[in-house]
């Protein structure tokens, strides 16, 4: 079991703070979401991994972020709405955060310290995808152009 990992807390969008040690024994896709972007319909492809596997074992975790193209401008209540709105969007979704830089939330730090991106460690765009297995051992970084129906194989190889 990789106690570090679980050591992260994150806010859900209500405020509300959430320790990850809650989703022990799960495996987890964490993916930086934003609300004006050409890939926000990945929301509709997550939403859809979401309810095939949840009763196995999955959680996703959205955390909108603002820091590419401002294309996540909202407050917490328009993030939410928007997503009720227009992808009935049912899995956690966090406060935003900022996934790059000196202010980046400390669990971005660390999957990025973990699952080395291609060029660099940073994140390069929204819907990046880190997917964690049941021990909390991040396992796969997947690029923003990756839709989430494209993952399925390695969430089933860790289910």
């Amino acid at each position: 079991m990789n106690e570090e990992f679980y050591k992260f807390n994150y806010n859900q969008i209500n405020g509300e703070e959430v320790s990850l040690n809650k989703f022990k024994g799960k495996v987890i896709l964490i993916v930086n979401t934003a609300s004006n972007c050409g890939l926000t319909y990945h929301y509709t492809g997550l939403e859809n991994l979401y309810k095939e596997y949840k009763d196995k074992g999955l959680v996703i975790i959205g955390f909108p972020c603002n820091q590419f193209g401002r294309q996540e401008p909202g407050t917490s209540e328009e993030i939410q709405e928007f997503c009720d709105l227009n992808y009935n969007v049912t899995f956690p979704l966090s406060e935003k955060i900022e996934v790059n830089g000196s202010g980046a939330h400390p669990l971005y730090k660390y999957l990025k310290k973990k699952l080395v991106g291609k060029l660099n460690n940073n994140i390069k765009w929204n819907f990046t995808k880190f997917l964690v297995d049941k021990n909390g051992n991040p396992s796969k970084r997947f690029a923003s152009v990756v839709d989430p129906e494209d993952i399925k194989s390695f969430i089933d190889d860790l289910i």
